[in-house]
């Protein structure tokens, strides 16, 4: 078995499709099909089902494709190390993040860091909660940015940067807007404007609403923090939201007013994996952001 043929597999398993896959890498299709063909020949197995100029992964292809992703991340991985080894302040750091976290928490991290280690280059993934734990466990990153931080898994490890506050944003024109806070029951009857099912922060509210008695209703679903502020600055429902993004970034025609009974809050922190460890320059970022929120937390107290 060859990196090379592993490499065209991937490409096409992604694609479903040679001709793509072919153009993809910059070679010939007939290099393609004969490296595949040359490559399940070796297995003694099918990885694809041919439909014209379309295939599709069998079982036994679909349970390759996740193991030969995982060893290509592996040997990228391995790669990194090298060329990071003598200089650790020049790598690549790929890191997951939330867009909960993409307005104010990532640039803040990344700014900070690159004022100390100015070389170091920065890939960003952005995904759902559920999608960056898979991701962290699958290789595609080492480290992601999440809020909350899960419970230690086999595969993943979190540590907790520090804890927010949700608050409720409101239209200026909702008759609580000049509240200087708020009980979560005051709001029981309002159309509420939230992330879809399957998203952490729509699981926060909803389990915090259940705990007091109520269901609630859901008028508009988006999923993307800016576009669930917009809807509640037209005046189409209130939200409860991460305090944090809020910071130099309230909509407008909006307030945004504390929440105190309950008081909602979720811890912000990073997730990496237990089976692995990190590259050089991901360790250096990794212990730079434990000491910069600690020394942010105490410069707050």
């Amino acid at each position: 078995m060859e990196l090379r043929q592993i490499r065209y597999f991937i490409e096409v398993a992604k694609r479903e499709h040679v001709t793509e896959a072919a153009h993809a890498l910059h070679v010939a299709q007939s290099a393609v099909s004969r490296q595949i063909f040359n490559l399940e020949a070796e297995l003694g197995v099918d990885l694809f089902i041919r439909k014209g100029r379309n295939v599709k992964l069998t079982p036994i292809g679909r349970v390759f494709l996740d193991h030969m992703e995982q060893a290509i991340n592996v040997i990228e991985d391995a790669r990194q190390v090298v060329s990071e080894y003598t200089d650790p302040e020049r790598g690549t750091i790929h890191i997951g993040f939330p867009s909960s976290l993409a307005t104010y928490i990532l640039p803040t991290a990344i700014s900070a860091f690159q004022s100390k280690y100015p070389n170091v280059q920065f890939q960003l993934n952005q995904g759902s909660y559920y999608g960056l734990q898979d991701a962290v466990i699958k290789g595609d990153v080492n480290i992601a940015l999440v809020a909350p931080v899960p419970a230690e898994r086999d595969q993943i490890e979190g540590s907790i940067l520090f804890t927010e506050k949700m608050v409720a944003l409101l239209p200026m024109s909702h008759p609580l807007a000049h509240m200087p806070s708020l009980k979560l029951n005051e709001i029981r009857n309002d159309s509420f404007i939230l992330y879809p099912k399957g998203f952490i922060l729509r699981e926060i509210i909803e389990s915090n609403c259940k705990q007091i008695g109520f269901q609630p209703k859901v008028s508009f679903e988006g999923k993307d923090i800016d576009a669930i502020k917009g809807l509640v600055s037209a005046g189409l429902g209130i939200s409860l939201i991460p305090e944090i993004t809020l910071v130099d970034n309230l909509p407008r025609a909006t307030v945004s007013v504390p929440i105190i009974e309950p008081e909602i809050t979720r811890t912000v922190g990073m997730m990496i994996p237990t089976d692995r460890q990190l590259l050089p320059t991901e360790r250096l970022f990794y212990e730079f952001l434990e000491s910069f929120f600690e020394r942010l937390e105490k410069f707050q107290e």
